[in-house]
């Protein structure tokens, strides 16, 4: 269970708050061996000075030295003293300050309180800053250059010296950001972790169905963790947890990124962290990746839509039929077969207007493509996912929205050609030592790596077919042992 900790300089200056047991001087931090018998500890440090070599500095590093999650980090405030250029589109500072710009000359300041902003149509960029700073309070400086408004300057701000009315912005952001500051753990909690488990209830086609979720959090129950469900909206609630499940399709470009990265920042464990998310995602960087570690691969080549010479290239390096894939879709999403050049011409109209580049493969047809589950380095399950009835995919997206797809089989790992497990563990070794779906296609005893999944799918009576309640509380007690090798 974590523990919340308020650092401040002096007990004077939470006394126009509630009182609570959990609001301790930053002298009382610092003192050689304190509150090192809980490692699970959310630390808030609002101290006044985050300077180096100040005591706002040294309680963040000795809370990083004892296992604790600070906000602010150390190497977040070292980057705050540095400067920096934060791209912001000027329209949208325009359209959120509208009213202050008209009278504020060509500068204007506004405070952050935990990712909250008083100011409408400021909410998001407001929660950005957070997630990318983790600061208490920020101060945003905003500044008019050349008829155009950009963020100018990000500092910390002391919240002793916020006015009465920004104290109450900031003590309800504050309780927002983490509820039991105020409020004791729930009677009967015998969990001894908390796992977040981030879902998008709106999601058609999610990674796990909601038999299979309900099996992880049976699984975490039998090891002593609560696995609890969070939306997208619940990011600020990140602090509260030991460790990060996403069962939500990830994409640099949505929620599941930010989630990640925030919840690294935070110390969190993360399945699947950030980098896997970046490395997966991406079917340009993920081919480059597994070409230089001499992992097989279909044939295969970039295309660049500045390049005069691409249509060539393609005729000539792949060949016709061949496959085209959208750096970052899922699901087949984004991935078109063509069999000449006028069908060529045709689709890259409409690929090159979603992405500077696109992946061109030799087309491989086989009646099935393995999917073997990797967790930890290690092969975890197996199936055989059969393409689409009179489709060359798995999955057929239909024009009336409707979305098929072919049977399945789940085998037993020792059913499955030893050649096909050593390559999908080479591929999923490149990533990282997260949860991985490795899909591949085996052709004339020939195994080639299609992609590498950072989020794969696990649904009851699907990938768990064969392991059954063992492959959730494999994936649970890879938690489990990260937590405590931290020593959360």
């Amino acid at each position: 269970m974590t523990k919340v900790l308020i650092i401040t300089d002096n007990d004077s200056d939470w006394r126009q708050y509630f009182p609570s047991d959990r609001v301790v001087t930053v002298d009382t931090y610092l003192q050689q061996g304190a509150f090192c018998e809980n490692k699970a500890t959310q630390v808030i440090n609002l101290c006044r000075d985050y300077g180096y070599m100040s005591s706002g500095y040294y309680c963040s590093l000795m809370a990083e030295a004892r296992g604790h999650r600070v906000i602010p980090r150390v190497m977040t405030i070292n980057d705050l003293s540095q400067p920096f250029l934060l791209s912001v589109p000027s329209d949208q500072l325009e359209k959120a300050f509208a009213h202050q710009l008209q009278s504020s000359g060509d500068q204007l300041e506004e405070k952050i309180y935990f990712g909250q902003s008083k100011v409408p149509g400021f909410e998001k960029m407001a929660r950005r800053l957070f997630e990318h700073f983790m600061v208490p309070v920020i101060q945003v400086v905003i500044r008019r250059s050349d008829s155009h408004w950009q963020v100018d300057q990000i500092t910390p701000f002391p919240f002793q010296d916020l006015t009465d009315p920004e104290q109450d912005l900031f003590a309800e952001a504050l309780e927002r950001f983490s509820n039991k500051v105020w409020r004791s753990p729930k009677p009967n909690k015998n969990a001894r972790y908390d796992l977040a488990l981030l879902v998008d209830l709106n999601e058609k086609m999610p990674p796990s169905d909601s038999a299979a979720l309900h099996n992880f959090k049976k699984a975490a129950k039998r090891l002593g963790m609560r696995l609890q469900p969070i939306t997208p909206d619940d990011l600020s609630r990140l602090g509260e947890f030991d460790g990060l499940f996403i069962r939500a399709t990830t994409n640099i470009g949505n929620f599941t990124y930010r989630f990640a990265k925030t919840a690294e920042k935070l110390g969190l464990i993360v399945m699947d962290d950030p980098e896997s998310i970046m490395k997966c995602t991406n079917k340009v960087f993920l081919t480059e990746l597994l070409r230089l570690h001499k992992v097989p691969t279909p044939k295969s080549v970039v295309l660049k839509s500045f390049d005069p010479n691409w249509l060539e290239q393609a005729e000539n390096d792949i060949g016709f039929p061949m496959v085209l894939k959208v750096p970052d879709g899922a699901f087949s999403v984004g991935v078109v077969k063509v069999k000449t050049r006028e069908e060529l011409l045709t689709q890259m109209d409409t690929l090159f207007a979603r992405s500077t580049l696109i992946l061109a493969q030799e087309f491989l047809p086989t009646d099935f493509d393995w999917r073997i589950g990797i967790l930890n380095r290690q092969p975890l399950f197996a199936c055989k996912y059969y393409m689409s009835r009179g489709h060359w995919q798995i999955y057929q997206h239909h024009n009336s929205g409707r979305v098929t797809s072919g049977g399945f089989e789940t085998l037993d790992l020792k059913q499955v050609p030893k050649n096909v497990i050593e390559v999908a563990l080479k591929a999923a070794n490149q990533i990282g030592s997260g949860l991985y779906g490795v899909d591949l296609k085996e052709v004339n005893g020939q195994v080639v790596v299609i992609e590498v999944n950072d989020n794969p799918s696990i649904d009851h009576k699907v990938e768990d077919a064969f392991l059954g309640d063992l492959l959730y509380d494999r994936v649970m007690t890879e938690f489990l042992r990260r937590i405590q090798l931290r020593g959360f």
